[in-house]
């Protein structure tokens, strides 16, 4: 279940409604910067919630800002308490693709667009070793397999039967046909995207050659959207050296816009199925080993070690 004190979500939200405030008393970061003695980039990562925030900080902040409700400012000191916790993820070190991690632990949906492979959360543990092992440069054996922990970790959030991710995946078709791990890996995993797909919380939709050019040609993207409603949601954009995150509402507006593009373009889930199973048998006559039932390779999914 998502962590209901998720530091990486209440950061940024706190950082938000910091920005909020600061705009709405006219004062430039800069001068904020001034007032308490900090450099301005310090105000910059607050506000983005690049960095943990302090109690202290907050109230100083609330008092340059001449907020006098007392209860506004409990609410956003509790939340400076709050974004210091750590998640479940930070025992595995310093993980480039963190705060990501942290906005999808708290995420109530996650629509998702992938052009070259399946997505990490439906990905089975081989098929995620061969990716994070060719397409990471440099990475070393311990690295990688730490890699790989996080990953099938994340994994969880789909099957919590309390509160699984509503996930909505449009996967292009030459994902299928990319040959990541050899014939019995693709075999397997596209029969455990199969069963995934039938799963009430979870929508596969494939993206066939015919589509031609389309919205999603420009490259993969996700947006987050949360359960309670703080904010429009969360565009993400994974890049090799840096992410994006987009979290105004006309961003977000404009990809919900090309997401709903996608999903006209897209075959339906039930034709989808079938692709994914006609692919699947492609690959039957070069794989090598037997593999679980669909429905046994789903419970062996939700078993995967913490």
């Amino acid at each position: 279940m998502a962590a209901k004190t998720n530091p990486t979500v209440r950061r940024r939200r706190l950082g938000a409604e910091l920005r909020r405030l600061r705009m709405a008393s006219g004062l430039k970061s800069t001068e904020v910067a001034e007032r308490l003695m900090v450099s301005q980039p310090k105000i910059s990562h607050l506000e983005n919630g690049n960095r943990a925030i302090s109690p202290r900080d907050v109230r100083d902040l609330c008092a340059i800002y001449e907020v006098t409700d007392q209860q506004v400012i409990d609410s956003l000191t509790e939340m400076a308490r709050e974004s210091g916790q750590r998640g479940w993820w930070h025992p595995y070190g310093d993980l480039s693709d963190s705060v990501y991690i942290g906005l999808e632990t708290d995420a109530a949906s996650l629509h998702t667009h992938a052009p070259m492979m399946v997505p990490d959360l439906l990905q089975i543990p081989a098929y995620a070793q061969a990716v994070i092992g060719e397409t990471i440069p440099r990475l070393s054996p311990a690295q990688a397999a730490t890699r790989l922990k996080v990953r099938l970790r994340r994994q969880h959030r789909i099957y919590d039967p309390s509160c699984p991710l509503r996930l909505w995946t449009i996967l292009d078709e030459s994902a299928l046909h990319r040959v990541v791990g050899g014939p019995d890996v693709m075999r397997e995993q596209l029969e455990h995207l199969h069963a995934l797909s039938a799963e009430p919380h979870i929508t596969v939709q494939v993206l066939p050659y015919t589509a031609g050019a389309h919205p999603g040609l420009a490259g993969q993207f996700s947006i987050l959207r949360f359960a309670d409603g703080a904010e429009a949601g969360v565009v993400y954009l994974e890049r090799f050296t840096s992410d994006l995150y987009l979290e105004k509402a006309s961003d977000v507006q404009y990809y919900g816009v090309m997401y709903e593009h996608l999903q006209a373009r897209a075959l339906t889930p039930d034709s989808s199925r079938d692709v994914i199973t006609d692919t699947a048998k492609t690959y039957t006559a070069l794989a090598s080993k037997p593999c679980l039932p669909p429905r046994e390779r789903i419970s062996a999914g939700r078993l995967l070690p913490t």
